[in-house]
């Protein structure tokens, strides 16, 4: 099939050879529209309803732009495009848009039919018709006015429909046969064209890849089980159909391998495993630990890392609910023999937390690695908003308490040797969180915090060492505590440079800002140099003329207030006494003579 579909890639290109020298070819970058279209309105969030609507609109006005009205308001008369009407390369894309909303609306449906069974049938009916329309433009493009990629692309797209159609039909040879002849159309065109008009190309064929995988396995080949959980794992599988399907197919799997599985050991104690959700769990916790340890980019690796906690969490749900009713009956119970040991079924529930709270350390020191390495990056946009330290102590904090939450789980009490374990991975991440609490003080210019942070950083790095000597192995999974001590020792340096210049700096900026406040003379601030340049000119501010009036010591001011207190003697015979003088007295008084 691919030496048939290269052969004709080349008859094609010497037709379009031809055809260029015709006015009237058309062309059209069908996969180019189609992305641009589906990631601009709605399809990025997963939107079909929306990418629909859009799709309806846009025929509306295409239609009207060229006239192909299909009735009028009272009746409506249907009309297809037909190759007599191939003037404009509006009337392919017509069609296309028609198979996108057809398509479009089965995707909905596909979303809506987990809780309406019953949307499956309108859901392939609508498929089909996606399927009719593509296959209308692949005939369409059939014409000789038409150009060799738009050719091929519209055979694809029609290869693709088609696929979809049998894969929900769960018919895998047709199926197959379909995905296989688009993917190899898709490649000889990425192979034809430069690498920037290829990525299109090739992105398309790691769509169509899964569903290909998929069906191998549904027809027999049992080694495509095994690329079906890589690329779940990596990529979340082929989005929409797909991956509902590869989860489906994935579980059905590790179902049956569960049934093998009956007791799991953990820190030197088996426990059976009766719970089926928690057989499939853990038998699927290796094949994840892989993925995320082959992670090509820290995106793929978060979203491993959230979807493994998700499963986790629904498995230590149902392994809590067994713990209520085993602990119901132990209640009842009157045996008792061994009331200090912990339960089988407690002890699966704190193994499963285990790993539930070391995925959320592991996770956020991946994120924290990332963090790490923008923060040494030089800022280019001054606007954006780039990462900080307080980012990395929130992430440390987190770490910090899942720890903790280790600590105390039943059942490990007593083994001293978890319990030394956990104590010490709190002291290495207590390092890396003190760390990035003293670089957020030195970027605000705090230098005698910063450094006494970086103290007790190395202070922390120097028990760990201590205390890793003794457990042997516990510091493999951890952060290097070596290259910490180096960088802090590095950062010392540099603030207590930072602090020396900043104090220089300061002696030399205060004054000149100083100046711009106030304008005090040079009498004032003998003690302080600072270049003013007005002391050079022929006014200088030496000294403040005339001078302000200054409060002076006063002659103080006595009161004699024993005066009030003392009793005078008595001086009625010493004061002459005036006599009665009568009446003649007083007229003499009364008119001015008589004194």
């Amino acid at each position: 099939m691919a030496s048939e579909l290269q052969i004709e890639v080349k008859t094609q290109a010497m037709d379009e050879n031809k055809e260029n020298n015709i006015d009237g070819s058309l062309g059209l970058e069908i996969l180019q529209i189609i992305k641009d279209s589906q990631q601009q309105h709605g399809l990025r969030h997963g939107d079909y309803q929306r990418y629909r609507g859009y799709c309806s609109r846009r025929l509306r006005r295409l239609r009207k732009t060229l006239g192909f009205k299909m009735g009028n308001r009272h009746k409506f008369s249907g009309k297809k495009v037909t190759v007599e009407m191939l003037t404009d390369s509006r009337y392919l894309l017509i069609v296309l848009i028609e198979a996108e909303r057809a398509w479009s609306y089965a995707m909905q449906l596909k979303q809506e039919a987990n809780t309406e069974p019953r949307k499956k049938f309108h859901l392939l009916a609508r498929l089909r018709k996606a399927a009719k329309h593509g296959e209308h433009l692949a005939k369409l493009c059939e014409s000789p006015c038409v150009e060799a990629k738009t050719k091929l692309e519209a055979q694809a797209y029609n290869a693709y429909l088609f696929g979809m159609v049998q894969f929900e039909m769960q018919e895998w040879t047709s199926a197959m046969e379909a995905f296989n002849k688009c993917k190899t159309i898709y490649e000889k065109l990425a192979s034809a064209f430069t690498e920037e008009q290829a990525v299109l190309y090739h992105q398309r064929v790691e769509e169509i890849s899964p569903n290909i995988r998929y069906c191998a396995y549904n027809i027999g080949d049992q080694n495509a089980i095994s690329d079906l959980m890589q690329m779940r794992l990596s990529a979340g599988g082929g989005g929409g159909m797909m991956a509902e399907k590869l989860e489906a197919l994935i579980t059905r799997t590790r179902a049956k391998q569960a049934s093998m599985m009956s007791e799991i050991e953990w820190r030197g104690r088996t426990v059976p495993v009766k719970i089926d959700k928690a057989r499939i769990f853990l038998l699927g916790l290796a094949d994840n630990e892989t993925a995320i340890a082959q992670a090509d980019n820290e995106e793929t690796k978060e979203h491993l890392y959230e979807s493994l906690l998700v499963e986790c969490r629904d498995t230590i749900q149902a392994v809590r609910e067994e713990l209520r009713a085993d602990m119901k009956q132990r209640e009842r119970s009157t045996e008792n023999a061994e009331s200090g040991k912990v339960s089988n079924i407690q002890y699966l529930h704190s193994y499963l937390t285990y790993i539930k709270l070391w995925t959320v350390v592991k996770r956020n020191e991946s994120m924290a690695h990332v963090l790490q390495a923008k923060l040494k990056e030089t800022q280019t946009d001054e606007n954006k908003r780039g990462p900080r330290p307080q980012d990395l102590i929130r992430l440390y904090d987190i770490i910090l308490q899942s720890l903790a939450e280790l600590s105390s789980l039943q059942g490990l009490e007593g083994d001293q040797t978890f319990q030394k374990e956990v104590a010490l991975k709190t002291v290495v991440y207590k390092a890396y969180r003190c760390f990035y609490i003293a670089q957020s003080y030195v970027l605000v210019k705090k230098w005698s915090e910063g450094l006494v942070l970086y103290e007790r950083v190395l202070k922390y790095a120097k028990e760990v060492q201590l205390k890793a000597k003794s457990l042997n192995g516990s510091l493999e999974d951890l952060p290097n505590v070596q290259e910490l001590i180096t960088e802090v020792n590095a950062e010392k340096y540099s603030v207590q440079a930072a602090a020396i210049l900043d104090k220089e700096d300061v002696a030399d900026e205060l004054p000149a800002q100083q100046q711009l406040k106030d304008n005090r003379p040079l009498c004032e601030h003998l003690e302080t140099f600072r270049h003013d340049p007005i002391l050079l000119s022929k006014q200088p501010n030496l000294v403040q003329f005339p001078p302000e009036f200054h409060p002076v010591p006063f002659k103080p001011l006595f009161f004699d207030l024993a005066l009030n207190h003392v009793a005078f003697p008595p001086l009625d015979d010493k004061v002459e006494q005036k006599g009665k003088g009568g009446i003649t007295g007083y007229f003499k008084g009364f008119f001015g003579f008589g004194n």
